[in-house]
């Protein structure tokens, strides 16, 4: 059976078709967005799934990766403010957002981005000192990442992170710091020790302080209760009362003989002649005490009996 011409056109036809549908259909992967430029112009986003696209005519410019992607900065060194150098590596978080403008609006996007995130390090950490620079880690990323998401708005990214790995003085300078380290704890040390001899020192003032006050009061009681004690014997006196005269010269007698015997000084004690008054001294107030107490009779016999007790005075001898 010989074949006509049509049947030839049929097979092209359809291997045209199929070309033209595999050109067309384009498969989108998740995370990912595509360019479509019409003879180099962009004209639409493809999402993820699957797109129509005119074939021959339209074409995928470029494949943007949508999903957070991690860009690690090399290690630089840096001046700081007070003229320390150190070595700083970090790391960058970014994420595309507007695919057309990452691919359209920058050239090389991952390049400048390292780039722009390298520079505003320098430039961030070279306005501190090395001290500030080593203590105030989170406000610089803080710092970093405004600055750095600002400037890299119009690409289409969103910076979500940008850090700092590793800040390395030189060796030097570490020992320095070691060094210096040691001699503020032990400043803070002899302020302590300083601070706790000068509180002992204050609190045993105030004790002594507290212990001669006392010590005041106690006299004060002491002298008050002397005074009162001559105010009774003067109101007797002047109400002619000898008996309490006798007690109160007896009970100063028999003091005076205590502290004489009392001596360590003295081991023969040589008693005055008056010394025997102390024993009607001694007399008088046993009357004193049974007058108090309510044992004996009238005053008088009670001094009758005081003036019987006391021994006669004698004389000097006759040679």
């Amino acid at each position: 059976m010989p074949f006509s011409g049509f049947d030839f056109i049929i097979p092209v036809l359809v291997v045209l078709v199929l070309l033209l549908l595999f050109a067309g259909i384009k498969t989108v992967p998740q995370g990912f967005n595509f360019t479509v430029e019409r003879f180099g112009r962009y004209t639409k986003t493809l999402t993820p799934g699957l797109n129509l696209i005119v074939p021959f005519i339209d074409r995928v410019g470029a494949k943007m990766n949508m999903m957070e992607q991690v860009l690690d900065v090399p290690t630089q060194e840096v001046i700081t403010r007070d003229n320390a150098i150190v070595a700083v590596d970090g790391v960058a978080f970014y994420q595309v957002l507007t695919a057309a403008e990452a691919a359209y609006q920058v050239s090389g996007l991952e390049n400048a981005i390292l780039n722009l995130t390298m520079t505003n390090i320098r430039s961030v950490m070279g306005s501190m000192d090395l001290d500030e620079l080593l203590s105030n880690r989170d406000a610089i990323n803080e710092k970093l990442l405004r600055i750095v998401d600002d400037a890299a708005s119009p690409w289409g990214i969103k910076m979500t992170r940008v850090e700092i790995k590793d800040i390395n003085p030189p060796a030097n300078l570490v020992e320095s710091m070691a060094r210096q380290m040691m001699a503020e704890r032990n400043k803070r040390a002899q302020i302590l020790e300083a601070e706790g001899l000068k509180q002992a020192e204050i609190l045993e003032a105030e004790g002594r302080r507290e212990a001669a006050f006392r010590d005041a009061e106690a006299r004060e009681r002491a002298a008050e209760a002397e005074a009162r004690a001559t105010q009774v014997v003067s109101e007797a006196i002047a109400a002619g009362d000898v008996q309490a005269v006798n007690y109160f010269v007896a009970q100063k007698y028999t003091e005076a003989l205590a502290t004489i015997g009392s001596s360590s000084n003295n081991k023969i004690v040589l008693m005055p002649f008056e010394a025997s008054s102390l024993i009607g001294s001694l007399g008088g107030i046993g009357s004193i005490a049974r007058e108090v107490f309510g044992e004996g009779g009238t005053p008088q016999a009670q001094s009758n009996r005081v003036s019987s007790a006391r021994p006669p005075r004698t004389g000097p001898a006759q040679e």
